[in-house]
């Protein structure tokens, strides 16, 4: 057996918001995902009725699901897990809802859903991301301090926005990021700037702050392949989201064209994994 990189596309980033008001239908998209050879998708587990749905739209397709969820409290995290129970998932990408100033705050929440994601037997991952507990940089690493072992789901982009770093990023910072790579079990594929959550990485001038997210994706491929077991699966989801995460023109419109990125980010990813196996 041989670890795996598996690739999913978040069905939030097919949205189009075009000021023509067009949206694609979800048999459509779902149909987009599979054909361009993704291997799963990211989705709300939040709604028994949307659930349903979604399932039955990947029947046959082979594509895996990572469940989203947004829990204000230790028992909200149980609907999302019956729901992964019945309709199973590669793992449930838990953001908290919630904003406590006091670490000792955190700590009964994040162990509610520790516990019950290890009775139900289903990966339960911590997403750092902003306007969540994850929200600051250093709050995360403190929480990392008083739990080492949790479990988390790396969306860097949060990280690099919030605390604005200088650039080029000095080695401080780089330690602080290894940090949460370190505990990261899956990732959040999206490239940001000190002041931007999401820029076109297809921009050449944005080639540094692309090359910025490559080194820390590297990183972090090479510590979880260090600590995963030998038929592991890592899970890394493309997620440029729409407006007003990706940048829009005079229009109202993208300035670029996210499905393209999507695929082009797809494919830089395949090619730093195998360039460490």
């Amino acid at each position: 057996m041989m670890q795996k990189l598996l690739i999913f596309q978040s069905l939030w980033a097919m949205e189009r918001r075009n000021t023509d008001g067009v949206e694609l239908r979800l048999d459509d998209n779902i149909a987009a995902i599979s054909e361009a050879g993704f291997d799963g998708i990211s989705a709300h587990y939040t709604s028994h009725g949307d659930v349903i749905r979604l399932n039955q739209a990947i029947q046959g397709t082979g594509l895996k699901i990572e469940a989203v969820c947004f829990p204000r409290c230790v028992e909200d995290l149980r609907l999302p897990l019956e729901l992964a129970a019945a309709f199973p998932v590669s793992h449930i990408n838990l953001q908290p809802d919630i904003r406590p100033r006091r670490i000792d705050d955190c700590l009964p929440l994040l162990d509610g859903w520790m516990r019950l994601a290890e009775d139900a037997g289903i990966p339960v991952f911590i997403e750092t991301h902003r306007d969540r507990m994850t929200t600051d940089l250093f709050f995360t690493l403190d929480l990392l301090e008083r739990r080492p072992d949790l479990p988390l789901l790396a969306d860097l982009s949060h990280f690099l926005v919030g605390r604005e770093f200088a650039f080029p990023v000095d080695e401080e910072n780089h330690a602080f990021i290894r940090r949460i790579l370190q505990n990261a079990h899956a990732f959040h594929g999206r490239v940001a700037s000190c002041e931007q959550v999401q820029i076109e990485i297809s921009f050449p001038h944005h080639r540094p702050w692309l090359d910025l997210f490559l080194q820390w994706w590297d990183y972090g491929f090479r510590h979880w392949r260090s600590r995963s077991a030998e038929d592991a699966e890592l899970v890394f989801t493309c997620e440029l989201g729409p407006k007003p995460y990706a940048i829009t023109g005079r229009d109202g419109n993208d300035s670029t064209d996210r499905w393209a990125e999507a695929l082009a980010l797809r494919q830089m990813v395949r090619e730093l994994w195998a360039a460490i196996t």
